[in-house]
């Protein structure tokens, strides 16, 4: 904007044209303020368009993002999101590299390239079976936990069909008979857990003999998992029972709620 007048100029207009004068001289401040205030809005304007454009390209980063469930890899999405298997947040970040070597039995087993069973089996190490069984078991006895009947219920058919999984094609003669009879007692155990939704007691004692199956099958292969066993001296008419945790921090299965610190660490495996 060009003003055609400095207010020095103004000075030296004859008396009889100050009014005009000061008309003028008001003219130029409001010119001068409206420049000013229109200045200090471009400025924030383009401020905000900036902060906002970066703030979309990080959401946009951020949204590309995938995260992993700490108990099931295989599973992936956005953060915060929920695990299929267990329900877990899923809060592992998961990179490119890892997403690439992230493989699970039922991935491995369901190849779309036709191979025998022999072939199959040698994909598959028996510890990598262990590790989906101890999976499953966590996620049963985390329902007992909540005092969840029906949950449990679920998460015994889960376990049901993780043993039924491993391929005993992997093992050698001494190993498979030692992991039969484990198996087809944990089976049962299972069987009875998945078929009594809404009796929680009765759930309760298969879980403590499958329990003791769980521990035998992590002694037998070992585990690349960081877990516990713990024990409560209260069940079954005081003669105890053991479990098999993820934390280190008690929680009773075989009372929920009722009692649910009962217990003590006996074992870091």
């Amino acid at each position: 904007m060009k003003l055609i007048l400095s207010i020095h100029q103004l000075e030296h207009i004859p008396i009889t044209k100050q009014k005009n004068k000061n008309n003028l001289k008001i003219l130029i401040m409001k010119s001068l303020i409206i420049t000013a205030i229109l200045a200090i809005t471009l400025i924030s304007c383009n401020k905000k368009s900036n902060e906002k454009e970066n703030a979309t390209t990080e959401t946009s980063t951020n949204s590309n993002e995938l995260f992993s469930c700490s108990m099931h890899p295989e599973i992936t999405g956005k953060k915060g999101e929920k695990c299929s298997k267990c329900g877990m947040e899923l809060t592992e970040p998961v990179t490119p590299k890892k997403q690439e070597d992230v493989k699970t039995i039922d991935t491995i087993t369901q190849s779309d390239t036709p191979t025998k069973e022999e072939t199959k089996a040698k994909n598959v190490a028996p510890k990598e079976y262990t590790e989906d069984i101890i999976i499953s078991y966590i996620n049963l006895k985390n329902k007992l936990v909540q005092d969840n009947s029906n949950g449990a219920a679920d998460k015994g058919k889960d376990l049901l069909a993780s043993i039924k999984r491993f391929d005993t094609k992997t093992l050698n003669t001494k190993q498979k008979k030692e992991f039969l009879e484990i198996a087809d007692d944990a089976k049962e155990h299972a069987e009875h857990i998945g078929e009594n939704a809404g009796k929680i007691d009765h759930q309760r004692e298969h879980f403590a003999i499958l329990s003791k199956d769980i521990n035998d099958l992590i002694k037998m292969f070992g585990t690349d998992q960081k877990l516990y066993q713990d024990y409560c001296p209260m069940y079954n008419d005081g003669k105890g029972a053991i479990w098999i945790s993820e934390t280190k921090e008690i929680k009773n299965p075989f009372y929920g709620s009722q009692m649910l610190t009962c217990g003590s660490l006996k074992k870091t495996f």
